[in-house]
C-alpha cells in the first residue's frame, strides 16, 4: 500500500524528503568539443563548486547531491536535474560551476514548494531560461490526484 503522505519508503523508517540535485559529471558547455585531457569536464566542476558551497553554506543536510555519469543532455551543455518525492522534477541546462549558489538557492525553494513548481520569478535571474524540461511524479507518489494537473 502507497503512504498517500510519502512518510515512509514501505519500511518503518521515514522516507527522505529532501531535494535531490542530480548534477551530470560528464557535462561540458555547449558547442564545445570534449575538455582538455587533464582537466576535469565542465560537469564535474559544477558538481564540486554546488558540493563545496553547501559545505560553506552549511546546507549539506538540506540537499542531497546525486553525481550522474550522463544525463543525454548534451546539445544544452552542463546539466543538472531536481526532484523530490511526489513533487515536479525538472532538468536545466546551459550550466556553469558559476551557478553553484543560483542552484543551491533554486533547490531550498524548491523544498519549501508543495508540489515542487518554482515559477520563473522565484529563481534567480541566471536561471530563469535554463529549465530545459519538467517531469511530474510518479502517479503512486502523489498523495492526491486531480485532473488535468
Amino acid at each position: 500500500m502507497v503512504d498517500p503522505e510519502n512518510r515512509t519508503n514501505g519500511k518503518s523508517e521515514p522516507r527522505d524528503r529532501r531535494p535531490v540535485l542530480h548534477i551530470c559529471l560528464t557535462c561540458r558547455p555547449a558547442g564545445l568539443g570534449p575538455d582538455a585531457p587533464d582537466e576535469p569536464a565542465a560537469g564535474s566542476r559544477l558538481h564540486d563548486a554546488v558540493v563545496s558551497r553547501l559545505r560553506d553554506r552549511d546546507l549539506e543536510e538540506a540537499i542531497r547531491v546525486n553525481p550522474i555519469a550522463c544525463m543525454a543532455n548534451c546539445e544544452q551543455g552542463c546539466s543538472a536535474a531536481l526532484s523530490a518525492p511526489g513533487k515536479w522534477s525538472y532538468i536545466a541546462g546551459f550550466l556553469g560551476a558559476d551557478l553553484a549558489d543560483d542552484m543551491i538557492d533554486y533547490a531550498m525553494v524548491y523544498a519549501a514548494s508543495r508540489t515542487g513548481v518554482v515559477m520563473p520569478s522565484k529563481r534567480a535571474p541566471s536561471l530563469r531560461d535554463v529549465v530545459v524540461a519538467r517531469v511530474p511524479a510518479h502517479p503512486d507518489d502523489v498523495p492526491e490526484q486531480r485532473d488535468g494537473a
